[in-house]
């Protein structure tokens, strides 16, 4: 028995900018390299690429798959006039870097709302499919270079606990970013992982179980996107997709070989398919469609309550937690805090 975990880094080049791709499949001879690890835990390094979680795709099953993505990436249209889309109000961008940024709010947010991870963990065996999910695969024609990591193990053993509290601010809606080098908390986080001397694990940080209104998520945290387009969407889950829909409502000349009412029924079938795909029914589209588009955040979203950070050796040979340049640990809540603080529950799990 091989007694060390096996890390192989995987590159993928998406076919389309929604593009699913079933790893065990497409990576048939490096799985087979893998045969005697009993689990593979599979990691991206990107916020608008990754992983659903293994009991959604258990419950969805693969033929659903697609059908389950497709309703957030309607609630959440390409082009519906994000902030974050907005190049020139970008400070986090120099001129350069201005010409190249793809436009890319939407998939952000459907990560998000979707609940997409970049860590996730499987059985090692032929009939366990693994999806890694694109969701911004394609730039004006070019595909992005995706990289994913497979790390086959034997076992887990927890290594040693901690809880952290975050501060959030009065306001009900509200993002942080774990990161923010002014909280100090990520900076405690990596000294936790250093001091353990864990070669290869995972960090896994987890809402305590009295927090309600919030999750967690794995993202960038651009200050529009965050603070500006998350933000709306928390307030109105519909608010971009009522935006693009009434673009073309009001102008169905931008919807080639469409007349106004088939955008208005097309309107009308996006939606109900996109309700129904999250567990909605249509009584509820009629509502929305005579009145408001605002409903709980807490209805349409799939947001966790826990994410997983890898912990590996990094390019330097150290050993620590493993990062994608954008990703950051974000916690997000949609209701005031009972306190001015939210508890986080942290576990480092050791790969044997």
């Amino acid at each position: 028995m091989t007694s060390q975990p096996l890390d192989v880094t995987l590159e993928l080049l998406p076919k389309a900018r929604f593009d699913m791709v079933e790893l065990r499949s497409r990576f048939a001879a490096e799985h087979e390299a893998f045969a005697a690890y009993p689990h593979c835990l599979y990691w991206s390094s990107h916020t608008t690429a990754g992983f659903l979680d293994r009991s959604l795709t258990a419950r969805l099953q693969r033929e659903h798959l697609p059908n389950y993505l497709e309703a957030f990436r309607a609630l959440f249209p390409e082009g519906a006039g994000y902030e974050h889309d907005r190049l020139d109000r970008r400070d986090d961008l120099d001129p350069t870097q201005r010409e190249v940024e793809p436009k890319n709010a939407d998939s952000h947010l459907a990560f998000i709302a979707g609940g997409m991870r970049p860590t996730v963990t499987h059985p090692n065996r032929p009939g366990e499919s693994v999806f890694f999910v694109d969701l911004d695969g394609v730039v004006d024609g070019r595909p992005r270079r995706r990289l994913t990591r497979m790390v086959g193990f034997h076992d887990e053993r927890v290594v040693r606990t901690t809880r952290i509290e975050v501060p959030v601010s009065t306001h009900p809606i509200d993002s942080v970013n774990l990161k923010d080098a002014r909280l100090g908390l990520y900076e405690r986080l990596s000294e936790f992982v250093a001091n353990a001397g864990v070669a290869k694990g995972q960090l896994r940080i987890v809402l305590d179980p009295a927090e309600r209104h919030s999750a967690l998520t794995v993202n960038e945290y651009e200050t529009l996107l965050m603070k500006y387009d998350l933000a709306e969407v928390l307030r109105n889950p519909l608010r971009f997709f009522a935006e693009k829909s009434r673009h073309a409502l009001a102008n169905p000349l931008a919807v080639p070989a469409k007349t106004l009412g088939y955008a208005k029924y097309d309107f009308v079938r996006v939606l109900n398919k996109s309700l129904d795909t999250l567990g909605l029914r249509g009584s509820f589209v009629e509502k929305v469609l005579a009145s408001s588009l605002a409903v709980p955040a807490a209805r349409f979203f799939r947001m966790r309550r826990s994410v997983s950070l890898l912990v590996s050796e990094r390019a330097d040979g150290t050993h620590g937690l493993i990062e994608g340049t954008y990703q950051s640990p974000i916690l997000v809540q949609w209701q005031r805090a009972p306190r001015q603080t939210r508890v986080l529950e942290v576990t480092l799990t050791e790969l044997r």
